[in-house]
């Protein structure tokens, strides 16, 4: 055995032996979740959890990389900002990286032995996994003063452990005595989302700092009464991505309603992008159904008030959205709202779609299922 990965070994016992619990002996899994914004990140999240809960791994919790106007680079936010530590806990064994990074790193993971695992060599060199190569990979890291000194290519094993043997394979490539850490440069995880890990999403649970600025605006802008919930999704940026539906039948979240094999149908423009008639039409359907006061609008762009206002105005139903919307908060409003309706293709909706089905609440998507008709049907994931 070489010396100093025999030197560590015998620091990590004589740490298990000091500290007790504190040391997981079976090491812990670390990874950068630089894809995407926060339903991206969140569905890298549940594959990474899966991922870490099969090989024994302690999961350190990352945090969320945002991206805020003016400001040149990523900003990181601890995880237990959104969600709570101890939910988590009751699935499988996790610490946020801050804690981690403070009280564990400079011991079991110390600077001069910190190897970075990419499946293949990446960027512009080409000789290494370069995982502090650009925004954010670079600011993440840098949040924890963490530098790299080696890289693991560990291709051919994958993240898929429902349907091999593959968590046995990486215990026994790198087992946690030589690899106390396993540092990913991105997560090691599927996107969207593997379907064996959806369910996942009931160990998500609001931080009380969340929840209770969503129960607040519920109280306080909305009648008493039913409320319905919808995400727009309908910026710019959006507005590309749709030209390309017709070639791209998975597209993004597109499985939530389609299928992971499109068993249920095939992506459409109606779908992604869907026109002011489509909108007005099922919120009026979803209103009557479920006897609503309201309507609350999540939107990354345009909350179409006005236009939502006018198609209700008879009905006398309000519509609000939050003065300045804060994402989580909107999802954890959608969440608790009696009836949703989202976008098959956003990732963004999908969590809220999880998040609803865990609560046994039912969903409904723009333009799906096609030709819908008249009665308004919904889909409970």
């Amino acid at each position: 055995m070489n010396v100093f990965y025999f030197a560590n070994l015998l620091v990590l016992f004589f740490l298990l032996n000091v500290q007790g619990s504190s040391i997981d002996e079976n090491g812990y899994l670390a990874y950068c979740p630089c894809m995407g914004r926060f339903g991206n990140q969140a569905d890298h999240f549940l594959g990474s959890f899966a991922f870490a809960k099969a090989l024994n791994r302690t999961l350190i919790l990352p945090p969320f990389v945002e991206y805020r106007y003016g400001e040149p680079k990523s900003v990181q936010v601890p995880f237990t900002r959104y969600f709570k530590l101890d939910a988590l806990m009751a699935y499988h064994k996790v610490i946020p990286m801050e804690d981690f990074m403070d009280n564990l790193a400079p011991n079991i993971w110390p600077p001069g032995n910190r190897t970075a695992f990419c499946y293949m060599a990446r960027g512009q060199e080409g000789s290494s996994c370069n995982a502090k190569e650009g925004n954010p990979f670079g600011p993440f890291w840098d949040t924890f003063s963490v530098d790299f000194d080696h890289s693991e290519y560990y291709g051919p094993l994958n993240y898929d452990t429902h349907h091999q043997d593959m968590a046995s394979r990486w215990n026994q490539q790198y087992p946690a005595t030589k690899f106390p850490v396993l540092a990913f440069t991105g997560a090691p995880a599927s996107f969207p989302v593997q379907e064996e890990n959806r369910d996942l999403h009931q160990y998500l649970v609001w931080s009380d700092h969340i929840m209770s600025r969503a129960i607040d605006f519920i109280r306080s802008n909305l009648p008493v009464g039913p409320y319905i919930g919808i995400h727009l999704r309908n910026g710019a940026d959006w507005t590309k991505a749709c030209e390309h539906i017709a070639h791209s039948p998975n597209l993004f979240s597109a499985p939530q309603c389609l299928g992971y094999r499109n068993e249920l149908g095939k992506a459409t423009q109606e779908m992604c992008f869907p026109t002011h008639e489509i909108i007005t039409k099922q919120v009026k359907l979803a209103v009557k159904e479920y006897k609503a006061k309201s309507v609350f609008v999540s939107s990354d762009n345009d909350h179409m008030i006005n236009v939502l206002i006018k198609a209700l105005k008879r009905m006398e139903i309000s519509v609000h959205k939050m003065p300045n919307p804060e994402p989580h908060v909107d999802l954890a409003i959608l969440g608790r709202a009696n009836y949703f309706i989202g976008n098959c293709i956003s990732s963004f909706t999908a969590f809220a779609a999880r998040e609803r089905n865990v609560n046994g609440l039912p969903t409904g998507f723009w333009g799906f299922p096609p030709n819908r008709g008249s009665k308004l049907k919904h889909e409970e994931l």
